[in-house]
């Protein structure tokens, strides 16, 4: 036998053993999350309705729902407020909130830590639509609601918070959704940096800040980038609870990207504008992924 036939066959049998276990996981891949994205971006390029003409005879539009969206002033207010939700709501509030709670969680002075972290995950536990009706309970104009009962109780008036505030309201809600995921992500990186590191530093007289800012903080710069990506694409893609609580209302006050995704799609039934208008949040997602990964300097 010729000398590395031996290396080279077992090489292929080894290609052939991980291709095998792979193959089931690239189709149902190929199926449920290629296949969409094609089929959308096929179906944006097409006047396709759900009823009417369109739904019968769809034609081959080209990039004309592209540019009536990019010159569309709903569109793009759309977007503008989804920039806005995910900069409040994700980037300020979850990951500072979160932060904090996984400080105050890492330190052995602070007691009761399992109250405190438990109470912070039930968030993440109610569902979607569970949180949302509670919130607008809680919300309800008039004496009736609970954060009014409780301004009441100090002397001020009731607000009506989803009236005269919706998106300081929504973006509450969904801050106190996500500080749960933030915590665990940041609780986990804090506690695998070195003890050893910290303790240098207070030796060398770096106060409790100084720790935080500069041996903390750029040791689990990953963690960082990577809970920026994963809450930016799930807050992009919030539906549910911004539809039960404002229906994207008063007026446009809080129609989002996602929002108008699905009245274009299935209130007013054009699928084909619907489909273009994710195929753009799509590549705006894709693009602040890839900014967050080239500032996390993570090798793809």
């Amino acid at each position: 036998m010729p000398n590395g036939a031996a290396p080279r066959r077992r090489r292929r049998g080894s290609v052939v053993i991980v291709s095998a276990l792979l193959a089931p996981s690239m189709v149902l891949i190929a199926l449920f999350v290629l296949a969409p994205v094609v089929y959308a971006i096929w179906l944006s390029m097409t006047n396709r309705r759900l009823t009417g003409f369109g739904a019968r005879t769809p034609k081959f539009v080209g990039a004309e729902n592209y540019t009536r969206l990019l010159t569309s002033a709903d569109f793009l207010s759309s977007m503008g407020r989804t920039a806005q939700f995910i900069f409040f709501s994700a980037i300020v509030g979850q990951f500072l909130l979160g932060m904090l709670a996984a400080v105050l969680l890492t330190k052995s002075s602070v007691r009761g830590k399992g109250i405190i972290g438990g109470a912070i995950l039930l968030p993440m536990v109610v569902p979607e639509v569970v949180a949302s009706l509670a919130w607008a309970s809680m919300l309800a104009p008039g004496p009736e609601g609970t954060v009014n009962r409780g301004l009441a109780a100090v002397g001020f008036a009731p607000v009506s918070w989803l009236q005269e505030y919706p998106m300081a309201s929504i973006i509450v809600v969904n801050t106190w959704r996500g500080i749960a995921f933030a915590m665990i992500m940041f609780q986990a990186a804090i506690e695998g940096v070195s003890d050893d590191l910290i303790e240098a530093a207070r030796m060398d007289g770096a106060g409790a800040w100084k720790v935080f800012r500069y041996i903390t903080l750029p040791l689990i710069r990953g963690p960082i980038f990577l809970f920026l990506l994963l809450t930016t694409i799930t807050t992009a893609s919030v539906f549910g609870l911004v539809y039960f609580l404002t229906r994207g209302g008063p007026g446009q006050a809080t129609e989002l990207v996602s929002v108008f995704i699905y009245e274009r799609s299935f209130a007013f039934f054009q699928l084909g504008l619907g489909s273009a208008a994710s195929v753009i949040m799509l590549v705006v997602v894709l693009i602040l992924g890839l900014t967050y990964v080239r500032l996390a300097k993570v090798e793809v």
